[in-house]
């Protein structure tokens, strides 16, 4: 995989520290979003919900709290590490288990809910974990797909006023790079329709959340960057004076920071 990468070769290694705090903001970003969407689709007790590579337990306890203790919430991970809270008699109808998504076969069917978040980009056979994912659906229930786009709106400071601005965004063009060198598809979330269609799913439909700003867009920028600070140098994209100079500029408010807008789509499996 080389050096840059763990073994699963996520350029963004959850095991890092700055993984908890990329989860954290992410779900200030993003769940009220997604969970506005499942509760649209009809998400209420008795469901039966498969989360896939839930990074933190922010989604999973929702879940859990609209399916109650006669729904069933698995979720699952190549790296349950951060899930360990997760599991337990105080968290009821959660079960957390290992699975790969791209190579095991699905832990189960007919579930009303399948939901993946910002997973399926990083996949090499992303068709196959859809179509697995799509037959893990009962008839008349929803997958739920969610991910990034970053080349639909590819600038970290959409309005450059400045020398903070235009350095913020040569850092995320740099960040970019890093993700195409590892075979991340920058414009992912504009074909998820297409797939879902793809798998067999109907009444398909799909909607972009933007941040344009926010305490929690600095807080995700600031993670990402000091997570693959080593790579950005390395790579002769940025120098550590830059990093460190932008990371100064993030710790205040006048810097308006987005993020990658984030597409989500949902199809239902026909009765």
């Amino acid at each position: 995989m080389g050096h840059m990468t763990s073994e699963t070769g996520y350029l963004l290694d959850n095991r890092q520290r700055e993984a908890g705090r990329r989860f954290e903001a992410l779900a200030e970003l993003f769940d009220p979003w997604t969970l506005d969407h499942l509760d649209q689709l009809g998400l209420a007790a008795g469901w039966r919900c498969w989360e896939v590579g839930a990074g933190g337990p922010s989604v999973p306890t929702a879940l859990a709290e609209r399916a109650g203790p006669t729904g069933r919430v698995l979720v699952t991970d190549i790296d349950t590490s951060w899930l360990t809270e997760l599991s337990g008699p105080a968290t009821g109808p959660i079960e957390v288990r290992r699975h790969d998504v791209a190579r095991d076969e699905p832990p189960g069917d007919g579930f009303d809910l399948v939901h993946v978040r910002l997973v399926l980009v990083h996949l090499p056979d992303r068709a196959e974990a859809l179509r697995r994912m799509a037959g893990a659906v009962r008839p008349g229930g929803w997958l739920v797909v969610e991910d990034a786009d970053p080349a639909l709106q590819p600038l970290a400071c959409p309005e450059e006023r400045g020398p903070a601005e235009e350095l913020a965004n040569r850092i995320r063009r740099g960040f970019r790079a890093l993700l195409a060198e590892r075979g991340v598809d920058l414009a992912f979330g504009r074909t998820l329709p297409a797939l879902l269609r793809g798998a067999g799913l109907h009444d398909v439909r799909a909607e972009g959340c933007f941040p344009l700003t926010s305490p929690a867009c600095r807080e995700l920028e600031a993670a990402t960057v000091r997570q693959l600070r080593g790579q950005l140098v390395a790579g002769g994209l940025a120098t550590e004076e830059e990093i460190e100079r932008h990371l100064d500029h993030l710790r205040g408010e006048g810097m308006d920071v987005t993020t990658a807008p984030l597409i989500t789509c949902w199809g239902r499996r026909p009765h």
